[in-house]
């Protein structure tokens, strides 16, 4: 066990101090991080930074509803992996874990592992490891065993997901930790997605409940991996939007959102669009209630029945 240590930290050390490694290799530029610019040791082996109870309260009172929103999908995800030897963690912001899943057969080594309410996994703690990473990088990542920085934590497998704010700024990371020594490659791929998932499902929940007096529009994209939710009001602007979606549409990463009107946003493309689009829709929805009786629909719309004719025709609408 000491010399697979020894080979860990040899092999860290060589390839931060190779002129090239962290230039190829997002692992590698992650272990020069850790070594230069935080100044760890990667056979430092004293016990981790943990937080105490008040502190943790604060910094779960601090996430407010992310909490009670993420709470469920905490459990459905251990759900899937528990049983197979994996503990669920959700951390703030700065790495400090707030929440967790551990079965019992498996607690007292997960939180032998560091893995307790209050430990801090940044990456200026504890060097490369997945939820570290993850923050630091803004990233789905995982760290598997020996692709840690620290000696000591090469024997988990971290599978990390980044959850992002209503005003696209970086709130919370996901993890999924495995002490396993027969856990691969292959299925840790397989638990990464349902990770991406449930972190995606947060955020997406947690932006709808920042914006309930708006309409939410799913974006149409064509990476799935991030949530792409875009919150309109009643004058059809577009007042807020994930940082998926700010991303897809070229916008500002993160802060406060500068109203759009959503004609702007998408485009004009072919058809109506705008004030036309959203009167068209209102329309064909008045349309639809009154099972196409287009005296019922005008009545309805407050308007005549001469006058919804005449816009049904501008709007190439036919009875």
């Amino acid at each position: 066990m000491a010399t697979q240590l020894s080979t860990h930290v040899d092999a860290v050390i060589a390839s931060v101090q190779s002129k090239s490694a962290a230039a190829r290799s997002r692992l590698a530029a992650s272990w020069r991080r850790s070594m230069l610019s935080h100044g760890l040791d990667p056979s430092h082996d004293a016990s981790q930074d943990c937080l105490s109870s008040g502190e943790v309260a604060e910094r779960r009172d601090a996430l407010g509803r992310v909490m009670d929103i993420a709470a469920p999908k905490l459990d459905r995800l251990f759900e899937l992996v528990g049983r197979s030897g994996c503990g669920v963690v959700l951390t703030d912001r700065d790495g400090v874990v707030v929440d967790h899943r551990f079965s019992e057969a498996d607690k007292t080594v997960f939180e032998g592992w560091g893995l307790g309410l209050g430990a801090v996994w940044s990456e200026a703690t504890e060097g490369t490891n997945g939820i570290g990473t993850c923050i630091t990088e803004e990233r789905a990542v995982t760290i598997h065993r020996n692709e840690h920085f620290m000696a000591r934590n090469t024997a988990m497998s971290c599978i990390d997901a980044p959850i992002f704010g209503s005003e696209g700024q970086l709130i919370a990371a996901l993890d999924v930790s495995s002490a396993r020594a027969d856990q691969t490659q292959t299925i840790n791929a397989l638990i990464a997605e349902m990770v991406a998932q449930i972190a995606r499902a947060v955020e997406a929940d947690y932006f709808r409940a920042s914006y309930a007096n708006a309409r939410i529009v799913v974006a149409d994209h064509d990476d799935a991996s991030i949530s792409m939710l875009l919150a309109v009001d009643a004058d059809d602007v577009v007042v807020g939007a994930t940082r998926g979606a700010r991303k897809a549409y070229g916008l500002k990463a993160q802060g406060e959102f500068a109203p759009i009107p959503a004609s702007d946003l998408f485009g004009r493309g072919d058809g109506p669009v705008g004030f036309e689009k959203a009167e068209r829709a209102a329309v064909v929805r008045a349309l639809v209630r009154a099972n196409n009786n287009v005296s019922v629909a005008a009545r309805d719309l407050a308007v005549s029945r001469a006058t919804l004719y005449r816009r049904m025709k501008r709007l190439g609408l036919s009875e």
